[in-house]
């Protein structure tokens, strides 16, 4: 068994070193990868049509023999190459098949051959009355026996398979009808007997072989929404063993030592108090206070702290690096950008200078001089709080005395990373932000190892920004807008997608920062911010905006976090539609962050369709954040919202937490139970690394996490 799931893709029939390589770019390197990519549809192709009952606009699959006389013609048309007519036809009827760049088919499709169709019926645009297929897929009979054809493609509920390069669905069902022929009758399962028994899941060797070519009989309606019962055990499986490592791991974390860290004492109190620039509010108190007395702990904290955008999550973080910091350790904020870290060390530096706590920005954009007098600081002590990105956990980083990890956004990063950076210290705290809300349950499910901190309230005075979305020809309107909030004494944003002309046709913040301070905004003063200018110099620009020094400030998504101005109440995004919806609501957070009514406006064109339109629409219409979180999360998928694709490690190969969340729920229950018995727990994990190896590296991501 572990001989045959562990080989070589490429040995496998069909595939062989060229298409290999192609699947190992979608990380299938053996065939246990391989039968772990699953189908996203399926297609009743069981049931034979006759030709006098097709429907045109539907699927059907259809049996006939090519027609004999001048049913059969070549021709070529401009610019498209050949194209094959052919007429075939049944007892009941006849239609025509039109196949593009069809020649190779003259010579195969003769009088009198039977063959099995499957395609989308349609009228025949050229000739009244008659229907025809264009395309369809073909299997030729011998001795005129439908069960001679390929068995992946007729006869049966087929699969539907995500083509990966050049290799086309079809090819995969043909590759994986070959790998799952020779699967052993004797499959080794690790998922627990009695589990498997009370839900009643099939065994792994029964769900690999229904999950790819389900059964005659089976329920298209269930396969199709992922829950026939191949499916449901899979699911299971993927949820149960990710679980399990969490439950594992949380209690490995309670038995571990950690730095009890001292916050009563008067002179943490009086740092606080300088540290925070206004009153908190009642859900950032309570915050607060779950992390410290998680910081009294004997153990490391390990901590998800949730809240919509502006709801003041980066002060209560700062405030725990107070408590840290005062104790005599360091702090190191990971951030998943250059930009997003940048935003926060000059935030930290702000906060921090009443303090005077050493702040250092690491990023791998800066100079080799620069970077090493930074981490000669680093591991000399110097450095109280260093924010930064991935360049964090490199080896080069070494921390005099590391007692706190904060990962911002923490979707971004694979749990591997997170890892790394906390084995820089001796078993340091842990706080994760998200500004991405998450149903709670959902959070508790997913980050399982973390316990979850919400601050599920506003600062008061702040009001939601109403929010537009202006066409592109309607400009002129929106900069008149613009210019009557700014003689009322407010503020504006202007935010562009890049910062120097493309060949993407897109507006670039330079270039538009010249044209509307010059043409649309002279009488006004105008700023402009961006990724590239140095930190100094950012500051400074960003301090202007806010003592109002400047009216107007066009920028890139630099000012996506960090950034609080109360008096700015509008924001222009201009080429709306090329922005996540995430990133949409992130950049909408900076105004509405004062008493005044705040405008969000959206410029893009009207004609846009599909996904873009629905972002955009779904930001006028709401202002929700939990709502639009879990809209982003249909769209983009868990793998890339949750990490779970990060480096290669990939948690859920075909389990969706949105759409699977009942599942996800009974494994968690079931995986936290067996968790408590040890004994049984390290059963099953050893049986599971002995027995499939290669199906255990998939949860690895958690068992670390």
């Amino acid at each position: 068994m572990t001989t045959l799931l562990s080989s070589a893709v490429k040995y496998l029939k069909g595939v062989g070193p060229e298409r290999a390589t192609l699947l190992e770019g979608r990380g299938i390197s053996t065939v246990a990868d391989l039968l772990a990519y699953l189908p996203f549809r399926y297609e009743d192709r069981v049931r034979f049509t006759p030709i006098a009952e097709m429907i045109p606009g539907q699927f059907h699959t259809v049996e006939a023999e090519v027609g004999t006389g001048g049913g059969r013609t070549l021709r070529f048309a401009r610019g498209r190459g050949p194209i094959f007519h052919v007429t075939v036809r049944d007892s009941s009827g006849s239609f025509d098949l039109r196949f593009f760049h069809g020649a190779y088919l003259e010579s195969r499709l003769k009088p009198g051959q039977r063959l099995v169709l499957y395609g989308k019926v349609e009228a025949d645009p050229y000739r009244s009355g008659r229907l025809e297929m264009v395309n369809p897929q073909i299997e030729l009979l011998t001795g005129g026996d439908p069960a001679s054809a390929d068995s992946t493609e007729v006869g049966r509920i087929v699969p539907i398979y995500e083509a990966i390069g050049a290799i086309s669905s079809r090819l995969l069902r043909r590759i994986i009808y070959g790998a799952l022929a020779n699967l052993p009758s004797h499959l080794a399962d690790p998922l627990p007997e009695e589990i498997r028994e009370r839900l009643r899941l099939p065994t792994r060797r029964e769900a690999l072989l229904d999950v790819h070519f389900p059964p005659k009989d089976a329920s298209l309606d269930l396969l199709n929404s992922f829950r026939s019962p191949a499916q449901v055990r899979l699911i299971f499986e993927e949820f149960f063993y990710y679980q399990l490592a969490l439950a594992l791991g949380r209690q490995r974390e309670v038995r571990e030592a950690g730095i009890a860290m001292r916050v009563r004492e008067r002179g943490i109190r009086e740092a606080l108090k300088r540290v925070l620039p206004f009153k908190p509010t009642s859900a950032q108190k309570r915050v607060l206070a779950e992390i410290a007395a998680d910081l009294e702990k004997p153990h490391p904290m390990h901590r998800l702290l949730e809240g919509d955008v502006g709801s003041g999550k980066t002060i209560v973080a700062l405030e725990a690096a107070t408590i840290v910091i005062e104790n005599g350790y360091q702090v190191a904020l990971m951030a998943p950008t250059e930009i997003l870290a940048a935003q926060h060390f000059l935030s930290a530096r702000r906060v921090f200078r009443q303090v005077g706590y050493g702040v250092d920005l690491l990023v791998s954009a800066q100079k080799r001089a620069e970077r090493q007098v930074i981490l000669q600081r680093i591991e000399g002590g110097e450095t109280q709080i260093v924010v930064g990105t991935h360049a964090l956990i490199e080896e080069a980083v070494k921390f005099h005395r590391l007692g706190l990890v904060i990962v911002d956004e923490q979707h971004r990063f694979g749990v591997l990373q997170r890892k790394r950076l906390i084995e820089k210290g001796a078993s340091a705290h842990v706080l994760v932000m998200t500004a991405t809300p998450i149903p709670r349950t959902l959070a508790l499910t997913l980050y399982g190892d973390l316990d979850l901190s919400l601050i599920d309230e506003m600062p008061p005075g702040r009001t939601p920004a109403t929010t537009r979305w202006a066409f592109d020809t309607q400009l002129a309107s929106v900069w008149e807008f613009v210019r009557r909030q700014v003689g009322r004494g407010r503020q504006a944003f202007v935010l562009y997608p890049v910062i120097d002309e493309s060949k993407q046709e897109l507006k670039a913040a330079t270039a538009e920062y010249e044209r509307l301070a010059k043409s649309v905004f002279p009488n006004l003063r105008v700023g402009l911010l961006h990724g590239r200018l140095p930190n100094e110099d950012k500051e400074a620009v960003m301090e202007e905006f806010r003592r109002g020094a400047l009216q107007i400030l066009v920028a890139t998504t630099v000012i996506e976090v960090g950034v609080d101005v109360p008096n700015a109440t509008v924001m222009v995004i201009e080429h709306a539609d090329r922005f996540g919806l995430a990133q949409l609501h992130q950049l909408r957070g900076r105004v509405g962050r004062g008493s005044e009514k705040s405008y969000c406006i959206l410029v893009a064109p009207k004609t846009i369709a599909g996904e873009s339109r629905e972002r955009i629409e779904t930001m006028v219409a709401t202002s929700n954040g939990f709502e639009i979180a879990e809209r982003d999360l249909k769209h983009r998928g868990p793998g890339e919202f949750f990490g779970t694709r990060q480096h290669g490690d990939r948690a859920f190969s075909f389990a969706q937490p949105l759409r699977d969340f009942e599942l996800l729920e009974l494994a968690r229950r079931e995986a936290f139970g067996l968790a408590e018995n040890s004994v049984r727990a390290s059963e099953i994990v050893r049986r599971l690394e002995a027995t499939s190896p290669l199906w255990q590296k998939r949860y690895q991501l958690a068992s670390v996490g």
